[in-house]
């Protein structure tokens, strides 16, 4: 084979590999390129790129191609040439694994967000406990519609509890000594709840931000 029907055949097998890399390209999803858009899916020595789409190899190839063109016209030594032609393979193969693994790096992904999640939720949960509020369902914690509802109906009762405190406060200006001490107590009781509401709630809106802030990462 000469050097001529060498480039000829190289050329055929990148028109050949670049039509399923755009195929492949082009039926991945949105959030399939977004979840692998960080991930190095080759040896740095062979391209470089990151992600899900594969079209920035084909290019890398074709450059190469163009580089052993040039070597070929300069009459560049055997060796020399040889070596180009086996890194021109080396991406080749490469390339024609990656279409195979997508779906495999894909699942991993999903996995270690999956495994990320997971131990999230194990640290709140083991917070939620240690934290005096085990009475406040940990699922509800755990889901954004229903801890607002939580916050909602713990605010509600605060305000109940102080509108109570109120009314109490000024019976006790016009209690009978001998009713005063009773009512004083009851006075205390409702701080004693205001104040435990008034914990929670802030509780609650601390874990609100802790729900909130991986996914607001996760949505960069």
């Amino acid at each position: 084979m000469n050097t001529k029907q060498l480039l000829s055949i190289l050329k055929n097998q990148l028109k050949a590999l670049e039509q399923e890399v755009i195929l492949h390209d082009n039926h991945l999803a949105p959030q399939q390129r977004k979840l692998l858009l960080d991930t190095e899916r080759f040896n740095q020595s062979l391209f470089i790129q990151h992600g899900a789409q594969l079209m920035p190899c084909i290019e890398q190839i074709r450059s190469s191609i163009s580089q052993l063109e040039k070597q070929i016209n300069l009459k560049l030594a055997p060796h020399t040439i040889a070596l180009s032609c086996e890194r021109i393979q080396d991406r080749f193969t490469a390339v024609k694994r990656a279409l195979l693994t997508t779906s495999i790096d894909l699942k991993s992904k999903n996995q270690q967000r999956a495994s990320s999640r997971a131990r999230f939720a194990k640290r709140q949960a083991l917070s939620h406990q240690e934290s005096g509020f085990g009475w406040i369902a940990s699922n509800v914690l755990q889901n954004s519609h229903e801890i607002y509802e939580e916050l909602n109906k713990h605010l509600n009762w605060a305000k109940k509890f102080e509108q109570k405190i109120a009314e109490m406060e000024s019976k006790l200006e016009n209690c009978h000594s001998a009713d005063k001490i009773s009512l004083q107590n009851d006075i205390l009781l409702m701080h004693r709840r205001l104040g435990k509401c008034r914990q929670a709630i802030s509780y609650i809106e601390d874990r609100i931000q802790a729900f909130e802030r991986p996914h607001q990462s996760h949505n960069r």
